[in-house]
This record gives structure tokens, C-alpha cells and sequence, in this order.
């Protein structure tokens, strides 16, 4: 099927206005932000207002069997927006609005090109909190959100996206629209259909509405702590620590000195670690619980070896600390072509996971700056490599390789919330084995006979 046949018959169904066709357009279309995956120029890409025109899409492509991919704000960081060349890619950059805020049951509904933090906003309006916040929350989309299971800084706390999903609509199969999980509180009518459509990159159909759970809006003041360490695995010990302790922090986050210095020299914060690494510990719990908490995470820091702990009590600081966090990997893109990690271990493996990342930076001469969630384990290597420099981003690549292995023999995972795509193939199959990957596939095969959502990422 050649590029012009589907441009056609997407134009006699939905219109010329909803169909680009210009290549140098469409390419911009064409991948994520995974800059080291491979992806195609697409053959068109369709911008629909309603779930009628991606039923019209979707009919389309699978009359002509040409696959599709669907797209939020293009922030992920595994390639599974991306487009193989001669597809139809699906922008879900029209249908963006908020459907609902529904303060009695306290749900959204949205389109799935909402942005995260548009949602939080208008939720807050309603005295309501939608907790999920991944560090692209200024622009990263529900839907995209939802693709991936995205998680966030709140997640050691408040879960990830699949645990606010109370149901969606999605269209599947040839085209037809399908309403799959609740608006509820509650509800164990059938399979949890709904729960296999997020996380699912966009292979088993296209979301286009979703109603989501929200929570009570935070009130009162957050205690915030701040810890210095020599060395990353002091740092990962006072994670686990914590995790010991029983205490469970609104966010437990990490950024070594090399990401700390790239946001200075951007922005000028000065906010430079003397030391390996910085941890910020945040308690949100009510009044004198919150207080008490955070005492015991500055204990946990002090105990693991410290240079320097203390509990913040400048909100402005402790706002300035996190948004260097938020900072840190558009600072170090600007050093130069970036692979980013995605891994989570148990939290008591923190600190030798991070031994273990540091060892594969030395191993591969490969320049590593660590970020992480690390309050649930889950760690973001970041991989910066000169730019045009092959031989530099194929030991990169290895040690990339190195570390997913290195995740699995710790007991952990390949992706805690970026998703596989097309970069983390390998590792997927390595962590689910033979038979689990089989049953992977048969649903996939199950929701699309044809093969046209998104074919060739995750495990195809």
C-alpha cells in the first residue's frame, strides 16, 4: 500500500482538514523522545475532534492494513509513539478537553489529550487532587500518561496512573468503540479489561476518553528534607533505611552531583552538591504526624552517613530543590545526545543497584548522571554521550544493556514507568521468560487479530 493510496482514503472518509500529508510535517510527527530509537516517516497523520473519527481511522487502516500508532505530547522516552515508516499516526493534540470534574464522586473524565498538569489545575478549582505528576507533567497528555502507566515523584506515596483509572473508552479491533472498566467506586464485573489497556503502549487500541479517580486536595504545609552524601550507595542506604523505618514519604527523591551542576550551569540555581549525591526526603502527612515523620527521615539520613541533613524550613528552598529535580534531564540534553534508563529494583537493592550503575560507567567509559523516584527503586540512569561520537554511544548502548541485566538479577524490573517501546525489547522478554511472553502475545493477537496497534513494540 503505497503512502498516497492511504493518504486517500483517509481524506474521502474524514476530510482533508483532519489529514497531513506533508512529509516534513508528518516527520515531526514521527518519534518520541527516545532520540536513540528507530523510527519511519509516517505516511499520514490523522489530528481527530471526536472517538467517531479515530473509529473512522482505525476502520480505515485495517481495511487497508496499514498500521498505526497513536501519539500525546511525543515526551516519552522508549520510542513507543514512534512511527514505522509508510504508518498512520494517530495526534491526539485536538481532542483535549476535560469532559467532567465530577466533585461528588470525585472523578475526572477527559479526552486523552489533556495535559497532566491542566487536569491537576482544574481539579484543584474543585478542592480535588489528581495525584500521578511524572516530571513531564507540564506537558506529557493523559493518554500518553496512560499508555505508559506513568508514574512521578508522588508515586512512593499515591501509586502510579493505573491505580486512578477507574474506566476509559477505547476503540479496538477494526474500528469498534468499546467502554471498558467503571465510574463506580466499586466493581468486579469480568476481566480487568480496563487495567490491560494502561501500560499498554497503544498496542491493543487507542484510548479516547478515560474517567479517572481524584483524591482530596492536599491541605497544609509539607516538611521538607534535605540530605548530602559522599557516595551514591550511602545515599541509596539511607533510602533503604527509610524503607526500614516503615516511614513512607510523599517523595523520596535523588540527583547526583553531575545532575545537579548541569541544572546550575542552565539556570543558576545554586543548588551544586558538595558530594556524590543529593536526596530530598518529603513528608506531607497532617500537623504534628508530619513533623514527626520527617525527623525520622532526617535520622535515616544522618544514620547513613550524611555529610550534611537537615529539615528544610524555607518553602521557597525546598520548591527550589524539587524543581531542580523536574530540571534535570532537560539540563543534561543540552550536553549532548542522551539515553535515558528506566529501572526499578526492590528498595532495599538501592544502593547496590547504584553501585552496580556506577561500575557500568566505568566498565564502558561511558559518562553516567543519575536521577531517581527512589523512594519505590525505581532509578533513571542517564546516558550522555558527545555528540556524533559513535564509538561513544555504542559502549553507551552496552552499558545500557548492562544495567537492565544487572535490574533483573537484583529482582527488579526493566521499566518502573517509562515503558518498553521499542529500546527495552530485550530486556522485557529476559524479565517475563518464554512462557509469560506467550501469553503476552496471545492477548495481543485476542484484542488485534489484524496486527495493526502499534506492531513491533513491547514484545512483537
Amino acid at each position: 500500500m503505497v503512502a498516497e493510496d492511504v493518504v486517500a482514503a483517509l481524506v474521502a472518509e474524514l476530510g482533508a482538514h483532519q489529514v497531513v500529508s506533508d512529509p516534513h510535517v508528518a516527520a515531526s510527527y514521527a518519534h518520541d523522545e527516545a532520540e536513540w530509537a528507530p523510527c519511519g516517516t509516517p505516511a499520514a497523520v490523522v489530528r481527530p475532534r471526536s472517538t467517531q473519527e479515530v473509529a473512522a481511522t482505525v476502520a480505515v487502516c485495517a481495511r487497508l492494513g496499514v498500521p498505526l500508532v497513536g501519539r500525546g505530547a511525543g515526551t516519552g522516552l522508549s520510542g513507543a509513539a514512534n512511527s514505522g515508516e509508510g504508518w498512520v499516526v494517530v495526534s491526539f493534540e485536538r481532542m483535549n478537553a476535560i469532559v467532567e470534574i465530577d466533585p461528588a464522586e470525585a472523578t475526572a473524565t477527559v479526552q486523552p489529550g489533556v495535559v497532566n498538569d491542566d487536569l491537576r489545575a482544574a481539579a484543584a478549582e474543585k478542592g480535588l487532587w489528581y495525584p500521578p505528576d511524572p516530571a513531564s507533567s507540564p506537558w506529557s497528555t493523559i493518554g500518553g500518561n496512560v499508555s505508559t502507566n506513568a508514574g512521578g515523584l508522588c508515586c512512593v506515596k499515591y501509586g502510579v496512573t493505573r491505580d486512578y483509572v477507574l474506566g476509559l473508552e477505547a476503540v479496538v479491533g477494526s474500528g469498534d468503540v468499546v467502554r471498558l472498566g467503571r465510574r463506580t467506586a466499586k466493581g468486579v464485573t469480568g476481566y480487568d479489561l480496563c487495567g490491560l489497556m494502561v501500560g499498554a503502549e497503544g498496542t491493543l487500541g487507542l484510548v479516547t476518553e478515560v474517567t479517572l479517580r481524584l483524591r482530596p486536595l492536599r491541605q497544609g504545609p509539607q516538611h521538607t528534607v534535605v540530605g548530602y552524601f559522599d557516595t551514591l550507595a550511602q545515599a541509596g542506604a539511607a533510602v533503604a533505611a527509610v524503607a526500614a523505618a516503615g516511614v513512607v514519604p510523599s517523595a523520596l527523591e535523588l540527583i547526583d552531583e553531575f545532575c545537579l551542576r548541569a541544572v546550575d550551569e542552565w539556570k543558576n540555581m545554586g543548588l551544586a552538591a558538595e558530594g556524590a549525591g543529593l536526596l530530598l526526603g518529603r513528608s506531607d502527612a497532617p500537623g504534628e504526624a508530619g513533623i514527626a515523620e520527617a525527623q525520622q527521615i532526617l535520622a535515616c539520613f544522618e544514620g547513613a552517613g550524611a555529610t550534611f541533613a537537615t529539615r528544610s524550613t524555607d518553602s521557597q528552598e525546598a520548591e527550589a530543590l524539587f524543581a531542580a529535580r523536574r530540571l534535570a534531564y532537560p539540563a543534561l540534553e543540552r550536553l549532548g545526545p542522551l539515553l535515558t534508563e528506566d529501572v526499578c529494583v526492590p528498595r532495599a537493592q538501592v544502593p547496590q543497584m547504584l553501585e552496580r550503575i556506577e561500575a557500568a560507567g566505568r566498565r564502558f567509559d561511558t559518562r553516567i548522571g543519575n536521577i531517581a523516584h527512589a523512594g519505590d527503586g525505581n532509578l533513571h540512569p542517564l546516558f550522555i554521550v558527545p555528540a556524533g561520537d559513535e564509538a561513544a554511544k555504542a559502549r553507551a548502548q552496552e552499558a545500557f544493556e548492562v544495567i537492565v541485566d544487572e535490574a533483573i538479577a537484583l529482582g527488579g524490573t526493566v521499566t518502573g514507568e517509562h515503558g518498553v517501546g521499542v529500546l527495552k525489547k530485550r530486556g522485557a522478554a529476559a524479565e517475563l521468560g518464554p512462557r509469560v511472553l506467550e501469553m503476552h502475545q496471545a492477548v495481543k493477537s485476542a484484542l488485534d487479530p489484524l496486527g495493526i496497534f502499534n506492531p513491533g513494540k513491547v514484545f512483537g
